[in-house]
């Protein structure tokens, strides 16, 4: 499959990653054909779609008819057979290994011979969703990032038989579609971005375990010193700038003080255990009830639109 060729795109799962994902290709001229198992969701996906494109409009990244085009662009249905003619099929399904193969597996059946398979799984192995299918040379991750309509990082995961060609034309879609893809040259468990994210959650539970610091001041010091310096310049870069035989010392005396738990903390058990899950429970680290729930979302999604702004005008 050629770039030049790809106008149709194929998207199963319509919760908030597959309808973000569908926004984004309808928005910029890609026929778009989502598909779940009942119309309940695929309703549900409307409406997020119109919320995505709504917040667009209010920050001045979309136009009105834009918005006309991308809710025209996109079609809904219960019937995987409708992947029978298009020429990428993304898959934002649940998070189930078995789940994910067995509908790959009856994908195959339908789709052209020359249709690229995409897995938006979040840190699943490639090879092994694409275990049950037989063209393994046309399957391959491609990971959005949530809010998918905002966040610019898409990452491109090879699995064991993924064609470069696969990769170079999925690395330029994404491009098309203006987002930043990387590439992600090893199937390993969590890709980059999540690796990272990760490392550093696991350290911050264990500052707050070990009495270091509050999980509030673990936030500030994040977004006022490494995180403000992260969307610039990354934290390879930060070394380079910072002098790697600085970083050299400090290594070889901080690696051995850092957290390597290979279990869940306490502190986070404990939250799991009371059910305090976050936002969707109202209560997690920090207390989102009386309405604190959505407040939240909206400044997140408002600095996010900032950040935005400033990359797309950097």
């Amino acid at each position: 499959m050629k770039i030049e060729d790809i106008k149709k795109i194929g998207i199963a799962g319509a919760g908030t990653m597959g309808s973000g994902i569908a926004q984004i290709f309808a928005r910029k001229g890609y026929e778009v054909v989502m598909t779940d198992i009942s119309e309940e969701f695929l309703e549900k996906s409307k409406k997020l779609v119109s919320i995505f494109n709504s917040s667009l409009i209010e920050e001045g990244l979309m136009t009105e008819s834009e918005i006309e085009n991308t809710i025209k662009n996109i079609s809904y249905s219960t019937d995987k057979r409708v992947f029978s003619d298009t020429d990428v099929i993304i898959e934002a399904i649940i998070e189930k290994m078995d789940i994910k193969q067995d509908f790959w597996r009856e994908v195959e059946e339908i789709a052209k011979s020359d249709a690229i398979f995409a897995t938006n799984t979040s840190g699943l192995s490639i090879t092994g969703i694409s275990k049950k299918i037989k063209n393994k040379s046309r399957f391959i991750g491609m990971h959005f990032w949530n809010p998918p309509h905002i966040i610019p990082l898409v990452e491109i995961i090879r699995g064991d038989g993924t064609e470069d060609k696969t990769v170079d034309t999925l690395v330029e879609l994404v491009k098309r579609i203006d987002k930043e893809p990387v590439v992600v040259q090893k199937d390993a468990p969590g890709f980059i971005g999540n690796r990272i994210q990760f490392a550093v959650f696991r350290e911050a539970l264990n500052i707050v375990e070990e009495g270091i610091a509050t999980f509030e001041d673990v936030d500030r010091a994040m977004k006022y010193g490494p995180g403000f310096r992260y969307p610039i310049i990354g934290p390879l870069q930060t070394a380079d700038l910072g002098g790697l035989d600085t970083f050299y010392y400090i290594s070889s005396y901080l690696f051995n003080e850092l957290s390597d738990v290979k279990e869940p903390q306490e502190v986070l058990k404990k939250l799991m255990d009371n059910n305090e899950l976050g936002v969707k429970s109202k209560k997690g680290f920090y207390d989102y009830s009386d309405g604190k729930d959505e407040e939240a979302i909206k400044r997140r999604d408002k600095m996010f639109f900032k950040m935005l702004k400033y990359i797309h005008n950097a």
